[in-house]
């Protein structure tokens, strides 16, 4: 039961990164047959990121009140008639008004999805789980292009993969009760004992006065930061910069990608001998080292292999972090806190980006590696001192237990 519970919640996490891809492959012929301007897709893409982050602040009460077995259902629901919204919309101004369900959807069911399986499974699945968002997202653009090269609408990719999203939303809605019975394994009881030993007198205080909750936001926050600017910049750096083809810049950005979403896969293996903290520092490592080479005055192939570089050092520090929550601040705030990191995440991938634009605006594209080493510095100041502050809080109770 507990392993079929866990496929459903892979699969959950295709449904999940289908939509986060779709509207930029989409985005030239949606923008030539409703008549939109160009930076239309940026009110889209800003609009369901509020939306996500809205609902991920408040996913930890929700999901303490229905259950995440609910929620998942309600809020995929939600997502797949947002995109038959899209499909049926008229205008932009229906498409911003679809975007806000398709948020919200999204971050409740990545909030809740994440707290689950760090409380009732193991490290290796909490990379897997990641790995299929990155399964979808690349699934996404495909399906979409099929139908455009088919002579067909983009109305019509959006409606199919509103489909898929429909017949998950009712495999969620037939093992509602199973979700229930999937409390009592050796995950979730190592998480009880931790709770004991790790939110001590906290227990009554609110989330974000846990000691380290603030480090772990902000380490959230420039993960994400980095992961969405390489995405999104990294292309136009290569082109303007460094003198590389167009097509061979999508290309190293697809690796880039692809880095991420092999090297979670990877990871879900190494978790077995190798713990969540070290995956995490050794990746913010592997990443610093990648911007240092962007920001070297290097041939153009080590600018390539700085790439690389920092996308398989991305790869295990996201779903490591998530699945530490419970382990770091208690299993009875997990719940909140994740809702909280998700929401920081999303910040993140939604403003840094951007700001990131406007800086490029006034000064040069050539300066991103800077912008790209800064992020990943203080990604890993960031997670160090969590670190240090929980290894001296773990330090100070062995004390008063003597």
């Amino acid at each position: 039961m507990t392993t079929f519970l866990l496929i459903i919640i892979y699969l959950a996490f295709i449904s999940l990164g289908l939509p986060d891809s779709i509207l930029g492959a989409a985005w030239p012929v949606m923008q030539k047959d409703l008549g939109a301007p160009l930076e239309s897709a940026g009110l889209l893409f800003m609009t369901v990121a509020g939306g996500t982050i809205i609902s991920s602040l408040v996913s930890g009460s929700i999901l303490k009140r229905f259950g995440t077995g609910k929620v998942t259902f309600v809020s995929c629901l939600m997502t797949a008639l947002a995109l038959v919204g899209f499909q049926f919309s008229p205008s932009i101004v229906w498409l911003v008004v679809c975007a806000v369900p398709l948020g919200l959807g999204a971050g409740a069911v990545d909030s809740g999805l994440n707290n689950y399986v760090a409380a009732h499974y193991k490290a290796h699945h909490m990379s897997w789980l990641h790995s299929f968002w990155g399964v979808g997202a690349t699934m996404g653009p495909v399906i979409m292009a099929q139908f455009i090269a088919g002579d067909l609408s983009w109305r019509s990719g959006y409606l199919a993969i509103a489909g898929i999203q429909l017949a998950l939303a009712v495999i969620l809605l037939m093992t509602l009760p199973i979700w229930s019975k999937v409390k009592s394994g050796p995950k979730a009881k190592e998480n009880e004992l931790q709770e004991s030993t790790v939110s001590g007198k906290v227990e009554a205080s609110k989330p974000l006065q846990v000691k380290g909750v603030k480090l772990a936001l902000f380490t959230f926050f420039f993960y994400c930061s980095i992961e969405a600017a390489m995405g999104l910049w990294g292309s136009s750096f290569l082109v303007n910069a460094k003198g590389v083809s167009p097509a061979d810049a999508a290309r190293w950005v697809s690796l880039y990608w692809g880095g991420i979403t092999v090297g979670r896969f990877i990871t879900g293996f190494i978790t077995f001998k190798v713990s969540n903290l070290l995956l995490i520092r050794w990746g913010q490592l592997i990443a610093l080292c990648g911007a240092v080479l962007l920001f070297m005055p290097l041939p153009t192939v080590f600018t390539l292999i700085g790439f690389m570089l920092v996308g398989l050092g991305l790869a295990p520090i996201f779903p490591c972090m998530l699945h530490e929550t419970p382990a770091r601040f208690g299993k009875h705030h997990s719940q909140s806190i994740m809702g909280f990191q998700m929401a920081f995440a999303y910040t993140g991938s939604t403003f840094m980006p951007p700001l990131f634009g406007f800086i490029a605006s006034k000064t040069s594209i050539g300066f991103f590696p800077v912008f790209a080493l800064v992020i990943a510095a203080a990604m890993l100041l960031s997670s160090e001192r969590l670190n240090s502050l929980l290894r001296k809080k773990a330090l100070e109770k062995e004390i008063k237990a003597v």
